[in-house]
């Protein structure tokens, strides 16, 4: 974890706290003209490397994260994707040895500064994971779990419903919910665990590969929901499938590996631009060569 500085910050990101209201392939139709801006900053990367003891996994990437946008983080295996993923709400934190440098600044307050509480990141700043992981309990109850921890004191029923629906699970469900999470299809599971993260009322969503254990239609159905959520949060993706980042991404940042001459091998951020230039008119051969399958 890196340290906080020695000079004092207003930070406001613990319990309770509110934050200033946010200011080949087929690519996904945006509606806007090219080079256009949509969404202010929301996450900003500053120069991040991340570390798991002495072993460097990400080198300095700077990287802009827009609000109400989906950003797509694609690359081969090891280059990073999910490090950088993780460190955006602190989840690396439970991994030993691990620690940043740089900054990931969240509506311009240093995540990593001392006085930042990391619950409370993890609680604006949701993740969904690349299998589905519903706890073992009733559907209601999977839903419920992160308020009730949270001490919500609405009404809990009127909640469940509206997450549900917004993970376009309600209709599929609402006669069953007190039934087994475990008990439905890996689709609905997933949509489940969307549900469950912004039942807790996130900014950010979070998804590391959530795709990569369904069929196509499930697919399908989880990237139609992504597209929908936009219009409520920020979602960042990691993605392997490249159809995917160009079907639903707004942005696109790519990383590969780079090979020292002693065989070290650290993840770097190669390019970052809207999904259609990545696809179609990199700057840089090596996401040429990526995204025309030359290699990857």
């Amino acid at each position: 974890m890196k340290e906080g500085g020695d000079n004092p910050v207003s930070v406001d990101v613990t319990p309770g706290s509110t934050v200033p209201p946010a200011p080949q392939i087929a690519v996904k139709d945006r509606g806007r003209m090219q080079g256009e801006e949509v969404g202010r900053v929301i996450l900003d990367l500053r120069d991040l490397s991340a570390y798991y003891g002495d072993f460097r996994a990400v080198r300095e990437v700077s990287l802009p994260i827009h609000q109400n946008e989906i950003t797509a983080l694609i690359g081969p295996s090891g280059c990073g994707k999910t490090t950088v993923l993780r460190c955006l709400n602190r989840m690396n934190d439970l991994i030993e040895g691990a620690r940043i440098e740089g900054e990931v600044l969240y509506h311009g307050v240093d995540l990593y500064h001392r006085d930042v509480d990391p619950v409370e990141v993890r609680r604006r700043i949701g993740m969904v994971f690349q299998k589905p992981n519903p706890f073992p309990k009733s559907i209601y109850d999977n839903v419920a779990f992160g308020p009730r921890i949270a001490g919500f004191k609405g009404k809990m029923d009127d909640l469940v419903e509206e997450s549900l629906r917004k993970a376009a699970l309600w209709d599929e469900v609402k006669d069953k919910l007190h039934g087994s999470g475990l008990a439905i299809s890996g689709g609905q599971q997933q949509r489940l665990c969307i549900a469950r993260a912004i039942a807790v009322e996130p900014d950010v969503i979070l998804m590391d590969e959530p795709c990569s254990s369904l069929d196509p239609i499930a697919t399908l159905r989880i990237e139609e929901l992504m597209q929908e959520l936009t219009t409520d949060y920020t979602i960042v993706i990691v993605t392997h499938n490249m159809q995917q980042a160009a079907r639903v991404a707004d942005r696109t940042a790519f990383f590969t590996v780079d090979v020292r001459q002693d065989g070290q091998r650290t993840g770097i951020l190669v390019e970052y631009d809207q999904t259609d230039m990545i696809f179609t008119t990199p700057s840089d051969p090596r996401t040429e060569d990526y995204v025309t399958g030359r290699f990857g």
